[in-house]
């Protein structure tokens, strides 16, 4: 799981103009944009160890265990579930051991076992709400939460609004070039 919320890159600077004499302004707007890119690095830093902290706080309270955690994210986000024999050669172990742990799952009601629709010779696993809520759990810990948002003024907000866009453009625009 990635706890990064924002990584940003340094890239080699370069001109923005093709002239012998140096442009006041422009070496001023990379003086502040270097010391914006240190400060969020900073931030960002601080951000991720409080959302590390949280996580673990959780982690430590709940009886899943990192593998059972993998299983039931993957189920999570899956919309017709999993068949037992795919959740094994998803994750590289046989059937008996993804049987088991599926046992498990099913045992502290975050997963339930349901007859396959469209073979019913297959058992389907599904998250369960409470399983769903486990995950988003998780995923809440994170410095962007709502009840941490609403207490923030409406510029910060606005400001917070448009790095978010611009983040989001860049990375729409990198995933398009992979």
């Amino acid at each position: 799981m990635m706890l990064s919320i924002i990584r940003v890159e340094r890239r080699p600077r370069r001109s923005s103009y093709h002239c012998d004499m140096p442009h006041e302004g422009v070496e001023l707007d990379e003086h502040e944009r270097d010391h914006l890119l240190r400060e969020i690095e900073r931030l960002n830093g601080q951000m991720e160890e409080a959302v590390l902290a949280a996580l673990l706080q959780y982690l430590t309270k709940m009886s899943l265990t990192i593998p059972q955690l993998r299983v039931l994210m993957l189920l999570v986000t899956s919309e017709k579930g999993a068949s037992g024999r795919d959740l094994a050669a998803t994750f590289g172990v046989s059937m008996a051991s993804m049987s088991t742990m599926l046992d498990r799952l099913a045992s502290q009601g975050v997963a339930a076992r349901t007859l396959d629709p469209d073979d019913h010779r297959v058992r389907r696993v599904h998250a369960t709400p409470l399983g769903v809520s486990v995950v988003r759990r998780l995923l809440v810990a994170r410095p962007f939460r709502s009840d941490i948002l609403t207490r923030l003024r409406v510029e910060d907000l606005r400001a917070l609004e448009q790095g978010f866009r611009a983040v989001s453009e860049q990375i729409a625009l990198m995933e398009d070039t992979e």
